[in-house]
């Protein structure tokens, strides 16, 4: 027997004995899931993202073009490529939709009229583009704590999804609390 296939046996051994003796195998591979973020400037998608990645909202800055962070869960890592939402990113924003497992949509709550319009037109032209409108749309109605906030029924008409839009899920949450890089988390209003 040659030297390499004698190291080959004592590893496997050894890998033996640390399963009897610990009862368990390396850990299971946490499942990982591709997502698009977008939304308009300002609605809070830096600050939602590195709120949920433990990062500190002191250096939160508006994303120019795009990013990507990997969210862990316990369960699941979520890949989540945040678009900036200026104008002149918009229009770019279909070119990063393929491969996406799903879409994070936030609503800045206590922005104009004109931006919720512009906000709504933006979330129909994701629920119809083709590599989306299969896909579950998570809609965050983000920024309640400030004094201009709607509330989610107060939003629901900009939303204005139909139940024919709806492909897979599409729900209208309400961030509780907002997250600003001045300060950090903010409270939040009932």
């Amino acid at each position: 027997m040659s030297d390499l296939r004698i190291t080959e046996a004592f590893l496997y051994m050894d890998y033996l004995c640390f399963r009897a003796l610990c009862c368990k195998g390396p850990p299971p591979a946490r499942p990982e899931y591709d997502l698009v973020c977008i939304g308009l400037t300002g609605s809070g998608k830096t600050s939602l993202l590195s709120k949920l990645c433990s990062e500190s909202p002191e250096n939160v800055v508006s994303t120019t073009g795009f990013s990507i962070k990997a969210v862990p869960f316990q369960n699941a890592i979520l890949n989540v490529k945040e678009l900036g939402g200026a104008d002149n990113i918009r229009k770019y924003w279909s070119r990063y939709y393929q491969g996406s497992q799903g879409v994070i949509f936030v609503l800045d709550s206590a922005s104009s009229e004109d931006d919720l319009e512009t906000a709504r037109n933006e979330l129909h032209s994701a629920l119809q583009h083709p590599q989306l409108c299969t896909l579950p749309f998570l809609i965050l109605a983000n920024h309640q704590d400030k004094p201009a906030a709607r509330s989610v029924q107060e939003n629901h008409p900009f939303v204005s999804i139909s139940v024919s839009d709806w492909k897979t899920v599409a729900l209208l949450l309400s961030l509780a609390q907002s997250f600003s890089p001045e300060g950090g988390k903010t409270a939040g209003k009932e």
